[in-house]
């Protein structure tokens, strides 16, 4: 039998490995399960901060209300694991209540043009108020044809900016959204 030096150490580490092993392994696995205190639930993701799109793997409780734990996806191609200071800052987003976030907003502002004062909005009065404005400038802005009567059927006054944290599907719906509205400056944050 002819054995090349690399077929050697495979051999020889196989025979070790297999020496070291306990014979009953069935029952080395049943006594080393953990019992955990309470169910944790992973999911993929990608990190919302940058261009990048570095993936992540988020751990949250059994209640779904709580991140336990954020690292970098290391199956993802584009981080392979690794994550930078506001990735793995990401558990805070998720933390409504708590000491981290009792600064952060959790209703709608807004200040109406030449005043001081923030009001609080309710999220149907404020979609409403986004949706006039959007239809108002439309309206105004609408061209139909250019300066040849060429039916042209765009809206050049609004702009549209994806984020990072968009996936295919998302950029999909939004870019049919936009050019139903007849925009012709969209664009995404990626690309910038």
């Amino acid at each position: 039998m002819d054995l090349s030096r690399r077929d050697f150490l495979k051999l020889s580490g196989l025979t070790t490995g297999a020496t070291l092993l306990p014979r009953d392994i069935a029952a080395v696995t049943k006594s080393s399960k953990l019992k955990l205190h309470k169910a944790v639930g992973e999911t993929p993701t990608i990190c919302p901060f940058c261009g990048v799109g570095c993936g992540l793997i988020v751990a949250a409780d059994a209640d779904g209300k709580k991140v336990v734990n954020v690292e970098g996806d290391p199956d993802h191609p584009i981080n392979q694991g690794s994550l930078c200071s506001k990735g793995m800052s990401i558990a805070q987003l998720n933390t409504v209540d708590g000491e981290i976030n009792r600064r952060r907003l959790q209703k709608v502002k807004y200040r109406a043009p030449n005043t001081t004062e923030w009001r609080e909005l309710g999220w149907d009065e404020a979609l409403d108020m986004m949706a006039e404005r959007i239809k108002k400038t439309r309206d105004e802005n609408f061209i139909p044809t250019d300066g040849d009567g060429r039916t042209v059927n765009r809206l050049e006054a609004i702009a549209s900016l994806g984020g990072a944290a968009l996936d295919s599907e998302e950029c999909s719906l939004i870019v049919k959204a936009m050019r139903a509205l007849g925009l012709v400056y969209i664009e995404h944050q990626a690309r910038i």
